[in-house]
């Protein structure tokens, strides 16, 4: 496998110019991926990082994540930022807003992800608003059941997507995606008429990758894989050493 490119002094260099909105993704991104969802770790300084960056960008920082906004809540307290859950089907502006976006109905899909789930104790639902994620990342070898019983049940719910993430199957409304969220921000205060930039490392943040893109700014894939991306990074520890140098350089300060 060839060595993934390290954009790293690009993004220190985005990151730490003026203008700059920062959109990142939580799972696989600013955390290590864990065998279970709740098993993921925040590296101590992140947090820190994080306050010292939005503070530098005006508050212009935001997670854009497939987790509810209440669990990136815990996971990042005491510190509170702007974040879209759900792939923007929950969405907290800057102002402290909630703003909840309409959803299908995705009870067959949670009955028959839960009653495989059942027979396969490997195998790890996840109840969201509006969406239903199948965990198979201890069971691998249920991969392709799992994708069958997935697809069956999503094509029987009308405006319901199905995701094909890392060790994961999630069923979600078509109708949002992390890149709509990610122009909701950029049209409120303080993220409006700004560059964006946005990283993550799943399919699911294709979405946000175009997006930024289009709009002139740039889109960062953590991890191998293949991307719309115009850069990329090794690792979850190479975007958090870039946040870190970003937030103490004093370049970043407007």
């Amino acid at each position: 496998m060839a060595d993934i490119p390290d954009d790293s002094a690009a993004l220190l260099q985005l990151l730490s110019a003026p203008g700059t909105a920062v959109f990142l993704d939580f799972d696989g991104t600013l955390v290590d991926l864990a065998p279970t969802p709740d098993g993921v770790h925040v590296v101590p300084g992140v947090i820190e990082a994080l306050a010292l960056l939005a503070e530098r960008h005006g508050g212009a920082l935001a997670l854009i994540s497939g987790r509810p906004v209440a669990q990136i809540d815990a996971m990042l307290a005491p510190l509170v930022l702007p974040v879209a859950g759900v792939h923007g089907v929950e969405r907290r502006g800057a102002d402290g807003v909630l703003h909840l976006a309409a959803t299908p109905d995705v009870a067959p899909v949670l009955a028959r992800a839960r009653a495989l789930a059942a027979v396969h104790p490997g195998l790890l639902v996840e109840q969201k608003r509006g969406a239903v994620a199948l965990h198979y990342r201890l069971a691998p070898e249920l991969e392709p059941l799992c994708l069958q019983e997935m697809t069956a049940a999503v094509q029987a719910c009308p405006g319901v997507l199905l995701l094909h993430g890392k060790m994961v199957l999630e069923a979600k409304s078509a109708a949002t995606d992390k890149g709509g969220a990610i122009a909701a921000f950029l049209r409120e205060t303080p993220f409006a008429g700004r560059r964006p930039v946005f990283a993550g490392d799943d399919t699911t943040d294709e979405a946000g990758f175009a997006f930024v893109q289009q709009a002139g700014g740039q889109g960062v894939k953590v991890g191998s894989g293949p991307s719309a991306a115009t850069l990329r990074l090794a690792s979850p520890g190479a975007l958090r050493a870039a946040l870190l140098a970003a937030s103490v350089s004093p370049t970043s300060k407007e």
